[in-house]
């Protein structure tokens, strides 16, 4: 959107992102209502004279008599659009989410945290065949999963046309069961882990939480920095994974509910420190302990090692336990 003045350009993302929201298309009475909660205030004629220009670029597409829906370009627009406002915002986002979780182990019921992946039609089964793998190792938050089709929604994301969507559960849901228990944690930065001998060695790169606007294992996906397939069959890789910090003093508890998070089918946690004492060659705070959680899209991973082309939102939103399935019943 360079070509656009600042004010065109910021009505322009509004309207994309009230798109990004909705479950079907939308005409441009109900763009101007939405538009509101966004502190935008554009009259009917204006809104379809910025479709006009959407539809230009390939943002956005008639859709009958409904009006207009948004386009995977739109989306990717809208991304990299709202970046440079978002310095720091996975922390935030993190944060946010855990705050939102309600998940409850004891009672496997309530909200939980998800990853959303996009792939096309034609590669979804390819793309399930190569993430099992993953799944049948242990490399994952969780072999719980929801699938949705084009026009629903999974978390904060609608799945566009031609594509089918993945929820995986995001390692969030440590954080938010930990806090609902009154556990402080400090979530520090995510990184791919190196797997020797089918344990866990060394991070080998690492990006803090305070200092992106991307999640990092989006980042370490694009550029084909992990072997998951690698760890799973050969004990030897390198996977995603992130690295949280507790006080020592509630280690106790957090080991039980590590214990009932496992009970409900979450194995986030893949090391859990002692007090003091440096995990995976990470220094870790005076009275304070370390802690390792598996990354919710290692198989992902997986599959964009294969070949097959995905596109993820990491911490995309909240599913409720019921809803997901067993990896093997997809």
């Amino acid at each position: 959107m360079q070509s656009l003045d600042k004010d065109t350009e910021r009505k322009t993302v509004a309207i994309l992102k009230v798109l990004s929201e909705s479950s079907g298309a939308l005409g441009s009475l109900s763009i101007s209502r939405d538009l509101e909660r966004h502190g935008v205030f554009l009259s009917e004629r204006a809104v379809r004279y910025h479709l006009r220009m959407t539809d230009e670029r390939g943002y956005t597409e008639p859709s009958g008599r409904d009006g207009r829906a948004i386009t995977a370009d739109g989306l990717e627009e809208l991304r990299l659009a709202m970046a440079p406002e978002q310095v720091g915002f996975i922390i935030e986002k993190l944060q946010l989410l855990a705050f939102k979780t309600t998940f409850d182990p004891t009672r496997k019921a309530g909200l939980v945290p998800i990853n959303t992946s996009l792939f096309r039609v034609e590669d979804f089964a390819d793309a399930l065949q190569a993430m099992r793998i993953a799944f049948n190792s242990g490399y994952c938050v969780s072999r719980l999963v929801a699938v949705a089709n084009e026009g629903e929604k999974l978390g904060g994301s609608v799945v566009p046309r031609g594509k089918v969507g993945l929820a995986t559960v995001c390692s969030v849901v440590v954080n938010g069961v930990l806090l609902k228990s009154s556990v402080p944690i400090e979530s520090r930065f995510g990184g791919v882990l190196e797997i020797r001998g089918h344990k866990a060695r060394r991070f080998v790169a690492i990006i803090r939480y305070d200092g992106t606007s991307l999640d990092p294992s989006e980042q370490y996906i694009r550029a084909r920095m992990t072997t998951v397939r690698e760890a799973a069959e050969e004990g030897s890789g390198r996977i995603l994974a992130n690295f949280r910090e507790i006080l020592a003093p509630s280690r106790a508890l957090v080991e039980q509910r590590i214990a009932e998070l496992k009970s409900a089918g979450m194995n986030a946690v893949y090391v859990l420190g002692n007090t003091s004492e440096p995990v995976c060659q990470i220094e870790v705070g005076l009275n304070r302990v370390g802690m390792v959680l598996l990354g919710g899209l290692n198989p992902v991973a997986a599959a964009a090692e294969a070949g097959i082309n995905v596109a993820n939102t990491a911490e995309s939103g909240l599913i409720d336990y019921d809803r997901l399935v067993d990896i093997s019943r997809v």
